[in-house]
């Protein structure tokens, strides 16, 4: 006996637990089927930055919807805390790029040249010469010569985020199953789509496939495509520390906790997420070079995490033409894009179409 609900969302982490919090919103009964402590959960080793900077530089679409998301960060956020009491310590001082050579510095200003011109006014940039970054960062390197800037930037602390996030669903009359591992979609009497997991099914008449590295194996049941594979980024997390960060940059940033977190790392290593030493003494000499003291910080921890990634980093979201009740959505930014999966995506796959300002992020752009 299958139980039905409105609507089924496929993974229960940042992406699938924003899409999930939007349609229980939206007055929805929804499911989130949470694979379980199985899962590779990428969403646990995710940086914390809504960043606006890199995203989207040559690829307007992506563009535009990075800075939508970021736009809508600030009041995701408080509805958050007054819904569920959760502070998901979202910040938006801005952000910086720090540039360690003359080289660096000239392609990030292409970079930021390119991403201002498509943007028609709405992305506005400073780049900085090192006695300007000194006004932004004290305590500077020696070997940082500039950098480049930008208000839309901030972060948020991602476990605070998730747990927010299936909170408010919960409250909303959501239910989150784990160990519920989907195995097989099937078209439904009615219009409905069947998910069959180990010993239990569901129907719905809207399905989302938001399971990360999972969407590759369940989209061709639904006649579409989610080309993602993993790659692998590593964290360093230090002890506490006096803060000398008031916004962050793109590979150093200072949590409200005080701690610091140094990445930035990726590597095409399959399956593995041993963390390992060799990319951890990496990313630490770098930040080092950037902020000097950091180098007698003690490590408290460190990760390996398995990014979710596409062809060309930019997110894929389609709709099934064979079962049109199905969605699929696969991105490597899950708390950038949080605010706007569930203040925009979750609306358009509860009203069972996706907008146009999505179709040039579908998966037929591949088809070439």
């Amino acid at each position: 006996m299958s139980e039905t609900f409105d609507a089924i969302v496929i993974g229960g982490g940042l992406m699938g637990s924003a899409i999930g919090y939007g349609l229980a919103q939206r007055g929805l009964k929804c499911v989130i089927l949470d694979e379980g402590d199985v899962a590779y959960r990428a969403a646990r080793g995710n940086f914390g930055l809504v960043w606006v900077q890199s995203k989207g530089i040559g690829a307007p679409p992506y563009a535009d919807w990075t800075m939508r998301s970021a736009n809508l960060w600030g009041g995701f956020a408080g509805e958050l805390r007054e819904r569920t009491g959760i502070d998901v310590a979202h910040e938006q001082p801005g952000g910086i790029e720090i540039c360690l050579s003359e080289q660096e510095f000239e392609e990030r200003a292409a970079k930021m040249a390119t991403l201002a011109g498509h943007q028609g006014g709405r992305f506005t940039h400073e780049m900085l010469d090192r006695k300007q970054m000194l006004d932004y960062v004290p305590g500077l390197g020696p070997d940082v010569v500039g950098g480049s800037f930008t208000p839309h930037d901030g972060h948020a602390n991602p476990l605070r985020l998730m747990r927010a996030m299936q909170r408010g669903f919960v409250d909303l009359g959501g239910e989150i199953r784990t160990d519920s591992h989907a195995l097989e979609l099937a078209a439904a009497a009615g219009g409905n789509v069947r998910v069959t997991t180990r010993g239990q099914t569901f129907e719905a008449a809207r399905v989302v496939l938001a399971a990360g590295l999972g969407n590759r194996d369940l989209a061709p049941m639904a006649g579409l495509d989610q080309p993602v594979r993993p790659v692998k980024g590593q964290i360093i997390v230090t002890e506490r520390v006096r803060r000398f960060l008031n916004m962050p940059t793109t590979n150093v940033r200072q949590t409200n906790e005080g701690t610091v977190l140094v990445g930035a790392s990726q590597e095409e290593a399959g399956f593995d997420l041993r963390a390992s030493a060799r990319v951890s003494r990496t990313i630490a000499a770098r930040s080092w070079r950037a902020f000097p003291f950091l180098g007698r910080a003690r490590v408290i921890r460190t990760w390996a995490a398995l990014r979710v990634m596409t062809p060309d980093g930019l997110p894929i979201y389609d709709r099934s033409e064979t079962m049109p009740g199905v969605f699929a959505a696969s991105c490597h930014s899950g708390v950038t894009l949080a605010a706007a999966h569930a203040g925009v995506y979750a609306g358009y796959v509860a009203d069972g179409k996706l907008g146009d300002e999505l179709a040039p992020l579908s998966a037929g752009r591949f088809d070439v």
